[in-house]
């Protein structure tokens, strides 16, 4: 008899489980500024994973400059790790490498963003070219210049690196899931994978956050645009700041001060921990070992 009872009560704990559906939800803690005061605000969002996208701003394999190369390769593999996160919890996962489509051609990430149906978007694309791709510049009406001097474009190293064209693909430790991720450089093609796939939400993480993460057709200001809600991880980005240009700083301050323009006039922005949990990344090279991320 206690053995029955057991059981019965077993089964009705077990059924009232399956009542409730677990909560899969992402939940982050987005921060934004005040435009006025600068002052930081945080609030927790909850977003659909399934209605989610990650996309990842040209982490390419090879850099014009050495110091941009050497912070992409240490950032890389932390990247993966919550790219991989990401993915588990039903993120969909785009991979932007500007201008390296091509050895992807047949892959089936990149047939994946070819072959996404044409979708209408609700705002005009940008047309403008800048660096192979189509751009986004800044406006004037929504963000005032930027707080770093990138003019001589940002090359921190002691001796100037020549400008080249250093990039090929993306970097290799950075995975693309040939089963689910999509590659692409365009901005239609990107708007159509995201309206295949019903996606609102979307995070940015990358290179280089004053330059690229602003302005490829893919990236924070034409997503923004198009109406959707993005999010930065700000752990996961770089600038390309040269400490002896205005406001000088330290190039990792830099990053921060930019940081702080896009979550003034751009979106909010969240750490890595959101997403993978642990704490966030840290260049080895930060001077300030107590940065608050």
């Amino acid at each position: 008899m206690r053995a029955l009872v057991l059981a019965a009560a077993l089964s009705i704990a077990g059924c009232g489980s399956a009542g409730r559906a677990p909560d899969s939800g992402l939940v982050l803690h987005a921060r934004s500024r005040d435009k006025a005061t600068g002052e930081a605000a945080i609030r927790t969002i909850r977003w659909d994973p399934k209605r989610t996208a990650l996309v990842i701003v040209d982490m390419w394999d090879d850099h014009w400059c050495r110091g941009a190369a050497r912070r992409v390769a240490e950032m890389a593999g932390p990247m993966n790790e919550v790219v991989r996160a990401a993915r588990r919890k039903g993120v969909f996962v785009l991979h932007a490498p500007s201008t390296t489509v091509g050895p992807y051609k047949d892959s089936p990430a990149r047939r994946r963003a070819r072959e996404a149906p044409l979708a209408r978007t609700p705002a005009p694309l940008a047309t403008d070219t800048r660096w192979g791709t189509a751009w986004c510049w800044p406006d004037k009406g929504r963000e005032p210049d930027l707080p770093i001097d990138d003019s001589d474009m940002g090359c921190d190293c002691e001796a100037k690196c020549p400008i080249r064209e250093a990039w090929t693909r993306q970097i290799a430790a950075i995975e693309i899931d040939p089963s689910a991720d999509a590659l692409t450089d365009d901005g239609q093609e990107t708007y159509n994978l995201l309206s295949e796939r019903g996606i609102e939400n979307v995070f940015v993480m990358g290179v280089h956050l004053n330059m690229c993460v602003l302005g490829r057709p893919f990236a924070i200001r034409q997503l923004v645009r198009l109406g959707k809600n993005v999010v930065l991880v700000r752990d996961l980005t770089d600038t390309m700041y040269n400490s002896q240009k205005r406001p000088h700083v330290d190039h990792h301050t830099g990053t921060d001060l930019v940081v702080e323009h896009v979550e003034k006039y751009w979106c909010p922005s969240i750490t890595s921990v959101d997403l993978a949990g642990g704490r966030p990344f840290r260049f080895s090279d930060d001077p300030k070992k107590d940065r608050a991320r």
